[in-house]
């Protein structure tokens, strides 16, 4: 063929396929809001048309005998219906698969867990089933959570008001009893109002420390200090109201070993520890704090001689403003209030801010609570 004969089919080519693709765009803003799958066979169907079109013309004139034309236009016709019909076939499986990913989008706005399946033709949809099952797990696990915060705040609230009532509650009686000039010994009544009123400011400080904690607020001041310092620190102020119960300091770790942390925060976390091993030992019972490297991280450990956690009360014991079951109530007679169930909430609050993790665990005649700190904040004190 002469260079100006390929031009002019390279021509007619170019201009069927320029007409017949205006077409097909008008076609489809015509099918914008038809489903997916017409809108893919409109689309493949113009590619189709148009080759078949540009074949039968370049054939015409090619000057073909009228027998090798009509072969010629039969062959285009019958590859492009083929065509079609693999266009169709493609059309159809990928519908079916949009279809699967929509119940699946449904499935999740009703809450409901998807679990992927292998039904996915293409690695591209087997990417997308299964973050949408991923995401829908995230909600699930969202959702329990929601709950569980949910649950705890009532139970924080139910704990804080009945909390506050009883002191209140003393309090006004024994004001009206001094009003009606009703007692031999005005003095004992104000003494034990005080003692109701620090209990009140008490519960109040560890309601505003556990906002802070539970908002990002809380501003620790780090220094390099000994962790022995800190524990000695802590059960120094908890001896007063620990009674007959002896608080030993086992330590493996050298004086000189320092860690990086808030030590005034660190020391009310042990304190919070250890006045919960107060309330729930009985009096006579020792107490263990013991000092040592768990996993080359630095690691305070409380253990009392109480009656143990529940297995299912585990999870939830650092919750704010939970109890557990009554195995773990305070003793009478213990020398500290029952407070409002949120010392162990702020020592979580405290420890997390550490980058640490605090755990409980059951052990053999009692219960171990361990604050683990980051390996990276231990270092020589110079």
């Amino acid at each position: 063929m002469s260079p100006g004969g390929l031009a002019l089919v390279v021509a007619i080519t170019l201009a069927i396929s320029v007409v017949t693709g205006v077409v097909g765009v008008g076609v489809l803003l015509l099918l914008r809001r038809t489903p997916l799958y017409v809108q893919l066979a409109t689309a493949l169907s113009v590619g189709v048309i148009s080759v078949v079109i540009s074949m039968i013309a370049v054939a015409n004139l090619m000057y073909l005998s009228p027998h090798d034309l009509v072969v010629a236009i039969a062959v285009a016709i019958a590859a492009g219906m083929s065509s079609l019909l693999v266009a169709a076939t493609l059309c159809v499986w990928v519908a079916s698969n949009m279809r699967v990913l929509s119940q699946a989008a449904t499935r999740i706005g009703k809450g409901e867990v998807v679990v992927p399946s292998t039904r996915a033709g293409s690695a591209e949809f087997a990417r997308v089933e299964e973050a949408l099952a991923h995401t829908s797990e995230q909600l699930r696990l969202s959702r329990e959570r929601e709950a569980r915060v949910e649950a705890s705040r009532r139970e924080l609230v139910a704990w804080i008001s009945h909390d506050l009532r009883t002191p209140l509650a003393g309090i006004r009686a024994m004001a009206e009893a001094l009003e009606d000039d009703m007692v031999d010994d005005p003095g004992r009544y104000h003494r034990q109002m005080r003692a109701q009123v620090e209990l009140l400011a008490s519960m109040v400080d560890d309601l505003f420390d556990l906002s802070r904690i539970d908002a990002g607020a809380l501003r620790l001041r780090f220094e390099d200090v000994s962790l022995l310092d800190v524990v000695s620190d802590a059960v120094a102020d908890v001896r007063p109201a620990a009674g007959e119960r002896e608080i030993t300091v086992d330590s493996a770790l050298p004086r000189d070993l320092a860690v990086r942390v808030d030590p005034g925060e660190l020391s009310r976390a042990i304190g919070n520890l250890l006045m919960n091993a107060v309330q729930h030992t009985p009096p006579t019972a020792p107490i263990t704090v013991r000092v040592e490297r768990v996993e080359d991280r630095p690691t305070v450990s409380v253990i009392d001689q109480g009656p143990g956690i529940d297995a299912d009360d585990l999870p939830r014991l650092f919750e704010p403003g939970w109890r557990g079951s009554a195995a773990r109530t305070p003793h009478a007679g213990s020398g500290s209030p029952p407070g409002a169930g949120l010392g162990l909430a702020i020592v979580r609050g405290i420890v997390s801010a550490h980058d640490g993790d605090v755990v409980a665990t059951n052990v053999t005649g009692g219960c171990r609570f361990d604050i683990r700190l980051p390996a990276t904040s231990a270092r020589a004190l110079t």
